[in-house]
């Protein structure tokens, strides 16, 4: 797949998931590059890019970068997230202007790795931490592969609102209502350690880590610009240890504890791993499940795609499901699934 049809394909994601403004920003950007406009200095090298490298989605959170600094004040009247409305022609012809008069800033920026790590999964986290301690009543060494900033991390510092039952301080800026569908059983979490690894993390602490983290969502959905700026709140009272550090390096180092259970959780990142890497987290997996004992357990919970020919939910015949797998014993158990947003949350009732 070239970056033509990597932009395509994200279009289409976009639309699905609620962001009319990107899909047609995206739709008009490949109109541009195929007519040899501005965008083609800005995306030269990466023609042969994948939808996995998410090129896309760099190069909008570049230029939505920009507009949140106020660097570009011309395409700021056009962002909802700086209080504009997007206009596909007036709005193209700034947006275009800047991709001229920014292009080597824009580059330089395309090279970052994504920072994806959107705070809506943190309900298929809470949720399935839940459901994990219920059947392993213990507290909860947290682990995140692919962290980014580590606000997923704090998810227990998060408010819960379904079907009537609230779960979570009541006080949390961050409120998901409604969180999910299905059953989740009531039980005192205990997070007694929040440690996290990024090749590139993101200090959410800081004015240029909150920029990069806000402008990578799509400033057409103020819910989720509202859950960030509250998680980002949260991450300055809730400490959490984010390291620079690849995951397969990352679970070399990791061991059970006595007395806890141990989670591995990542979301919408193992499309960025190389199939090595994939197969090098799993072999550590099974020989960290191969020393787990009843009183030292181990966990992989996750939010990931997984491929649907003729049903599951989610776009492009992918299904995103939350599934866990705990050891002793190896068991898979696929928990729920999610947009790759972490909303429209569905609990499996069989695991009530």
């Amino acid at each position: 797949m070239d970056v033509v049809a990597a932009f395509q394909r994200q279009a289409i994601a976009c639309e699905d998931l609620g962001s009319p403004m990107y899909a047609e920003l995206l739709r008009l950007i490949v109109d541009d590059y195929e007519l040899g406009g501005s965008s083609v200095e800005v995306l030269a090298g990466y023609e042969d890019r994948s939808f996995g490298d998410a090129i896309g989605l760099r190069l909008l959170a570049a230029v939505h970068g920009l507009v949140l600094s106020g660097s570009a004040p011309e395409l700021a009247a056009f962002y909802p997230s700086m209080g504009g409305s997007w206009d596909p022609v007036l709005g193209w012809e700034a947006f275009e202007q800047v991709l001229q008069s920014r292009s080597g800033e824009i580059r330089s920026l395309l090279t970052q790795p994504p920072q994806t790590n959107e705070v809506g999964r943190a309900a298929s986290l809470y949720g399935g931490l839940l459901h994990l301690v219920d059947a392993l009543p213990l507290p909860v060494r947290l682990f995140e592969i692919g962290a980014s900033g580590g606000l997923n991390l704090r998810a227990d510092h998060y408010r819960y609102v379904a079907d009537g039952t609230s779960y979570g301080p009541t006080d949390s800026p961050v409120v998901f209502d409604p969180a999910w569908t299905g059953p989740v059983p009531a039980v005192e979490l205990r997070i007694a350690e929040r440690v996290g690894c990024d090749i590139a993390p993101v200090n959410p602490l800081s004015a240029d880590g909150a920029l990069t983290l806000t402008s990578y969502v799509w400033p057409d959905m103020p819910e989720r610009l509202e859950r960030l700026r509250g998680a980002l709140a949260i991450a300055r009272q809730v400490p959490a240890d984010i390291r620079r550090e690849d995951a397969v390096s990352f679970l070399q180092g990791l061991e059970l504890s006595e007395g806890h259970v141990t989670v591995v959780w990542h979301s919408i990142m193992w499309q960025y791993l190389r199939r090595t890497d994939r197969t090098a987290v799993e072999d550590r997996l099974d020989e960290l499940g191969a020393q787990a004992t009843g009183s030292s357990p181990l966990a992989h919970l996750r939010l990931e795609p997984h491929h649907t020919i003729s049903h599951g939910r989610g776009t492009d015949g992918w299904e995103y499901r939350v599934d866990v797998q705990t050891w002793p014993g190896g068991e898979l158990r696929v928990l729920g699934s999610a947009s790759p947003h972490g909303q429209d949350l569905v609990w499996d009732p069989r695991f009530s």
